[in-house]
Formats: structure tokens, sequence, C-alpha cells
């Protein structure tokens, strides 16, 4: 497939970052491969975002939607994604930057991979902290994740700016009508909702984005919120909330062979981790209600760990796991769908 026939566009949220947006859209407009479009999402800022803004318009691939009232990161991704034509769609936060040559490896890699629904990559971090962030050195297939998110909560993606999903995804997922809960970090909006309504991931090792650390960066300097049990106790039931949504918009309703459906998901990942099969072990023990195929479905995937040990196939390091894996997401089951 020629990657230029893909119409692709670049969604950019803002909200008083005029210190840094125009190294964001210019990364965007300095790609190797043109974006058809990119859509700058600014909401109500009160600096000087708008002149900044107002001087990128004369590109004839950007456009911009100039908020009159500030609702938050998922109220801009809504009002983006409505207004976006391209097949794919990029996210890209005010304050980062894209590597010149990131659309075109993305799209190379979607060309290639006709079944891949969602990309996300590694990351330079750069400002008030330095380093590489790499899920694995290796690019990864992760298969589907359905069951194991809606299960036990796992986030399978990355910051904002390092991902892109198909459009035929995020139509199942955006528009969310919670905007007041995800004023930030509503990246887990789209992390969380790709799997869950079947996009099959896939990780790219090249670090592709570079990703600001500074003093007004809220994603990253959330950390002094995970030690606030008010707030993740919150957060949970704000989670619950947008799984209902997203179950309930999709019509999904929970398979009735649990461990059979387990088995299956967890073979679309050619090489799957030893933590996999124990998150898969713990789904079929604890929520297949079936006495035999509760049975069934642990000695079949016992039979399988040995048969992907025997062929080499069992990954059994992976730099960083906790970050795209994070223990905190991982809930006791509650019945989403009513």
């Amino acid at each position: 497939m020629n990657i230029t026939k893909i119409k692709t566009s670049c969604l950019i949220n803002n909200y008083n970052y005029a210190g840094f947006l125009s190294e964001a859209i210019q990364s965007a407009l300095n790609q190797t491969v043109q974006f058809d479009e990119i859509i700058i999402v600014d909401d109500a800022s009160t600096d000087n975002s708008m002149a900044i803004i107002a001087k990128f318009t004369q590109e004839t691939n950007v456009k911009c939607i100039l908020k009159e009232k500030n609702e938050g990161q998922l109220s801009s991704f809504n009002e983006g994604f409505l207004a976006a034509t391209g097949d794919i769609i990029f996210f890209l936060d005010a304050d980062d930057i894209y590597e010149p040559e990131y659309l075109e490896t993305a799209l190379n890699f979607y060309s290639r991979r006709s079944e891949c629904d969602f990309i996300f990559c590694a990351y330079k971090k750069f400002g008030a902290v330095e380093g590489i962030f790499q899920t694995d050195t290796v690019d990864l297939d992760l298969g589907y994740s359905v069951i194991k998110t809606l299960f036990t909560g796992e986030w399978i993606g990355s910051i904002t700016s390092t991902l892109s999903m198909r459009k035929e995804i995020i139509r199942k997922i955006l528009p969310i009508p919670h905007i007041e809960d995800w004023r930030v970090r509503a990246d887990d909006c789209l992390v969380w909702g790709a799997s869950l309504v079947g996009a099959k991931k896939f990780y790219i090792s090249k670090p592709l984005v570079m990703y600001r650390i500074h003093q007004s960066n809220q994603y990253y300097n959330k950390k002094s919120l995970d030690i606030d049990n008010n707030y993740e106790y919150k957060r949970f039931w704000k989670r619950n909330s947008l799984f209902n949504y997203i179950l309930q918009k999709n019509n999904f309703s929970l398979p009735l062979l649990l461990a059979f459906t387990s088995l299956n998901e967890l073979k679309t990942i050619p090489f799957p981790k030893v933590e996999d099969f124990i998150s898969y072990l713990k789904i079929i023990f604890l929520f297949e209600h079936n006495f035999f195929w509760k049975t069934k479905g642990i000695i079949l995937l016992f039979s399988y760990f040995l048969k992907i040990l025997m062929i080499g196939k069992l990954k059994t390091a992976i730099n960083n796991v906790k970050y795209w894996i994070n223990p905190r997401y991982v809930v006791t089951w509650k019945k989403f769908v009513r």
C-alpha cells in the first residue's frame, strides 16, 4: 500500500501552552511525509496561544478550533475527532514534539500490518528530566486485549503524543460525554477504550516523540496524586463510568465461554510474557462460573504455556513494563454491563 494514499489527521490539544505551541505545530508540519490535516484545538487559553495559532492557519493543511469555554483535554479530543477526516488519527500535546520521521515510520508500520489498529511508540524525555523511555528494545505485536482490560483494568499504551489509531476504532470511543471526569489524563480514555472495542495494538521501539517535562506538565506531575487515596478512589469510579459508557455504546456483552475466549485472546500475542499467562489464569480462575470450563480452561492454558516455552516464544523480560502494565490500574472485577 502506498503510504501517501492513507489520509492522516494530527490533533493538537492546547491550553495555555503558548511557550511551547509553536514547536509542537512546527514539528507536525516538518514531517518527512506531510499530514493531510493538522487540527489545533485551543481549550479557551488565556495566554497568547491564539496569536500563535493565527500564524499557522495560513498553512493549507492547518485548521483550528477555538473553544469558548475551558472544558479540559477530553473535550478537546472530542472536538478534534469530530472535525477530523483522516483514516488514521494522531495525537499531540501542545508541549511535546514529533521527530521528523515519526509519521512516515508509523504509516509504513500501518501499511505493512493491515491488522494494526493502534500504535504507541517509545519517546525521549527532555526538559527538567532527560532520557529515553522504551517498553522494549524491539517492536511488539501486543495482540488483542478486550478480556484482559475488561476484567483487570490493564492499561496498554503510553502518553498522548505517542498514540495513533485508525478512525474506525476511535469512532467507537469518541465522543465521550464525561468531560468533567477527564479534564486531564484523557489519554486513558483512548488507551482503555481502544482495548475495549477490539483494537489490535502494536508498539514501535524507536523513540519518535519528544516528551517535555516541565513544571506545568499535568501528566508527569500526576505522581504527586498517586499517594492520595481519595483521588485514586474517585478515579476508580470514573474508570467504571468510562467502561460502562463504551460497552453500552458498542452493545458489548460478556462472552458465554470466558475461559475459551480468554485463551483465544492470549493466542493473538505472538510472543506472550509470563505476566500474560498469569493475568489470563487469574481471569479464568476467578471469573469463569462454569466449573467444567474453568477446569478445562486452566488445563489448556498450562498446555499452551508449555508449548510456547518449548518453541522459544515465551518473552521473559520487558524493560520498564510497569509503565504500560501499571499495577495501579489492576482492580477487582465489577460487572460493568447493567
